[in-house]
Parts: structure tokens; sequence; C-alpha cells
């Protein structure tokens, strides 16, 4: 069944949603709405794939430990092979030649402006979330690095948590205990550690540079999806890790394939000139950034009743997610614009990409199919 919703899923993590939604609650009745409800607010809260660990959650609330794994595995394995396949592939090919991965990332400016202005829409509503997502967007514009934009998020939860209002406390959705609390504390005990420490040992070889990179993309970037790109770029394009084409290129076509966007990891570790490289570069940047999700959820799913009515977390949650749209935003600029757009066809490619996607009726799929005939045409035309 995961493993379907993984061939099948396209649209990203909100279109995700619907399908789990549909196969989950209304096809199989594995748990009711409230329920479902309740998980997707805890897949929210959490930084990471929203979608998959919703998967995960899902997972193993029905079957525990065992239950989630296997739930990730069938939800990630069909993209994953796709994009490390894809890495695998580029890393034989001149990328920075081929016209058609010009539009691919034309066809990434569109993806991210319809993020952008879908995020803005749900996650800064008034205007004074508005107002955080400008400051975040500004300030991730002056001050370029992986630190940077940790700081940012940081400071819009405590923004949120200082200043903005609550809202109201969710109805209480009593789980089964399919985590013991102790499995719950090794969990967080694992994640805590692993983030202070793989800084600390990341010099000694580039293989554990590599994990370090991808783990802390995947634990420290909030809304899931399209919000991780400004931090992959920042973690492997700012040091010479992958080529800005490469990247861009890589993270158009995975707008082409179903399953979570954080697959993308698997094709940047597999043309990433540190670490092992190709398949098994591409194995181990996927599993350094899933990694997190498994242990949040598992860490937090015993103790999830007592968190979600906390107001102070809904509001930090709140600050939080303004400063992911203006970091999304931020990043639409540059390296997406900045590195797409260069002559007027190209506003004209991406902009009509954009209107496709706005139209909700065109799948990203075919969006991207065509904008990378009008990258190639553009290519031979010029």
């Amino acid at each position: 069944m995961a493993l379907r919703l993984g061939l099948t899923s396209f649209g990203g993590p909100v279109a995700h949603l619907g399908y789990f939604r549909r196969e989950y609650v209304e096809r199989r009745a594995w748990l009711d709405a409230a329920a479902f409800g309740d998980l997707v607010a805890l897949s929210q809260l959490l930084p990471g794939p929203a979608s998959s660990q919703l998967g995960i959650a899902i997972g193993t609330r029905r079957a525990g430990l065992g239950g989630g794994l296997a739930a990730w595995l069938g939800f990630t394995l069909p993209s994953a092979l796709a994009m490390i396949g894809l890495g695998v592939a580029a890393t034989r090919l001149d990328l920075a030649a081929a016209g058609w991965v010009h539009g691919l990332k034309l066809a990434a400016v569109a993806v991210v402006a319809q993020a952008v202005w879908a995020m803005a829409r749900s996650l800064a509503p008034d205007w004074p979330r508005r107002m955080l997502a400008v400051a975040a967007a500004a300030a991730a514009l002056l001050v370029v690095s992986p630190f940077a934009q940790v700081g940012i998020i940081a400071a819009g939860a405590l923004v949120g948590l200082l200043l903005l209002a609550g809202s109201a406390a969710p109805a209480r959705v009593v789980e089964p205990p399919t985590v013991p609390r102790s499995v719950g504390i090794a969990a967080l005990a694992a994640f805590a550690a692993l983030l202070l420490v793989l800084p600390l040992v990341r010099g000694l070889d580039g293989s554990l540079a590599l994990v370090d990179s991808f783990f802390r993309s995947g634990a420290l970037v909030f809304g899931g999806g399209h919000v991780v790109l400004p931090l992959l770029h920042a973690n492997v394009v700012d040091p010479g890790w992958v080529g800005d084409s490469a990247f861009l290129a890589g993270y158009g076509a995975a707008q082409a394939v179903p399953g979570p966007l954080f697959t993308f990891a698997g094709y940047l570790g597999a043309v990433s000139s540190v670490g092992p490289g190709g398949a098994p570069g591409g194995v181990l940047a996927l599993l350094a950034i899933f990694a997190p999700s498994f242990l949040l959820v598992f860490g937090t799913l015993p103790y999830w009743d007592r968190l979600r009515a906390s107001a102070n977390v809904r509001k930090a949650l709140a600050g939080a997610n303004a400063a992911v749209v203006g970091l999304l935003a931020a990043a639409l600029y540059t390296p997406v614009w900045t590195s797409a757009v260069g002559q007027p066809a190209d506003v004209l490619v991406a902009a009509a990409g954009l209107a496709l996607l706005l139209t909700r009726r065109v799948p990203p799929i075919v969006v991207v199919g065509l904008a990378a005939v009008a990258g190639q045409v553009l290519a031979v035309m010029g």
C-alpha cells in the first residue's frame, strides 16, 4: 500500500496529505478523521519532510516501529531509486551544456514561486506574520550560511512565542501507546547527540561531512518539501561539493517524480565530490536526511497529547513557519532565479510554468516536461 502511494503521489507535500487521507482514512479505515488530523499536526510541528513523517507516524500507530519503517520505505523507495539513478547518470553527463537542463532550472523557478505563494497564504495570513516573513527574507539575503538560516528560524519561533497570538487548543485525541516512553527518550537522546557530535567529527572523513550536512538539513528545516532547498544549497553548493547548474537541474527533475521531495538528497549525494559518490553516496545522503524524521517521530509520539495542547508551542511554531516563508522567498531570488533566468525568453517560460501550476489542473510532471522541451528549443535557437 505504501509502495503504491510512493508510485502515484505526485504534487508535493500538500497533495500527499490528500492521498494519505483517502487511503488510510477513507479506504482502509486505519484511523478516523480526528486521529488523522492529530498526526498531521504532529508532522507539521516537527522539522523535516511533513508527508514522510505523517506516513511514519501512521505506520507506527498501526504496527509499531516496524510499521513506521515499512511505511517510509514503501513511500520513499520509488523516488529514491529515480533520484539516485539520475545522480549516477549526471556524473557521466555535461549537465551545464544541455538545453533541457536549463529548462529544468526554469521549471524550478515556477515550482518554487508557486510554493512561496501557497505557503504565504497558509503560514503568513496576517500582517504580523507577513512582516516577520519579509524580515526573514531580508536577513537570509544579507547573511548567507546554513547557520544563519537555522538562526532565522529560531528567531522566528522566539518572536512568535513573545508577540504572536495563540490559537485555540485542538481537540484532544488519545493515541494508543505504540511507542514506549523509554524508546521515545532514547530516540530524542540520539537525535540530540547526533546533532551535537556530527559537526565535531565531520572533519575526520568526507563521508562524515556528507552525513553531517544532510542530517542537519533534515533536522533543522521546518515545513518540509521545497523549504529544504535553501539549506541544501548552502550545505552542498556553497562549499563547492555540487555545481549550481547540477543542483538546480536535479531539483527541477525531482518535481517530475512521485513521493517525497527530500529524496533529492539521493541525487545530491550521488553527484557530490565529497563522500563516496555515486550510488553509495546517494544512499548515505538519503539515510542521513531522513534519520531525524524517524528519531523525532518515535521520540515525540509518546508525549504528543501533552505537547500539542501547549499554547506556547503553537505560538512558537506560527513564528517559525512565517520565517520559513521568508527563507523560501529569499531562495526563490537566489539561487533559483539568478541561476536560471538570463534573458526575456527565460522569464516567459518560467511565467508560463507558474501560470499552469496555479490553475491546479496541470500536474507538475507535465510542467517540468514542457519546460525541459522549451529549454532545449531555446538552446537550439540561440
